[in-house]
């Protein structure tokens, strides 16, 4: 499995910040070729499920996913939401921490990707797309496009 790190500094109150972050839907304009639906209405929590739809046409999968830990940000205490990917093609899990922090919040995103028939030599190179695809994902979402 392909495992990678993405952490983020912003000024945005953790409150903010994880209701940024844990707006699923939101996630897609900040994907490119992915649409997705949540199948359960808000409030998110665990036992929310989410497909992300990935593609154009035939050449789309399905990466559906379930929030198994929902703890959100308060006091002064970080938040924390667990994901578990459990597609046909993708599989793993992902964690969302957010810590704040005096000056606003810290974000780390750990994602675990495996890509059913994809070799393990593939892992860096995985990784690598995934920090630069969800990197940039997590900065739209907290308003730090580049």
């Amino acid at each position: 499995m392909a495992v990678f790190r993405i952490e983020r500094f912003t000024r945005l109150p953790a409150a903010e910040s994880w209701r940024r972050v844990t707006d699923w839907e939101r996630h897609a304009a900040h994907v490119p070729l992915t649409a997705i639906t949540v199948t359960k209405a808000p409030p998110t929590g665990a036992g929310t499920v989410f497909v992300a739809r990935t593609g154009v046409g035939p050449l789309a999968f399905d990466d559906p996913m379930e929030v198994v830990r929902w703890v959100p940000p308060a006091a002064g205490r970080a938040g924390l939401c667990h994901l578990e990917k459990r597609g046909s093609l993708v599989r793993g899990r992902a964690s969302i921490e957010v810590c704040p922090t005096d000056s606003g919040s810290h974000v780390v995103w750990v994602e675990e990707l495996g890509v059913r028939l994809l070799p393990r030599w593939c892992d860096p190179a995985l990784a690598r797309a995934g920090r630069r695809v969800f990197g940039r994902a997590l900065d739209g979402l907290l308003g730090q496009d580049t």
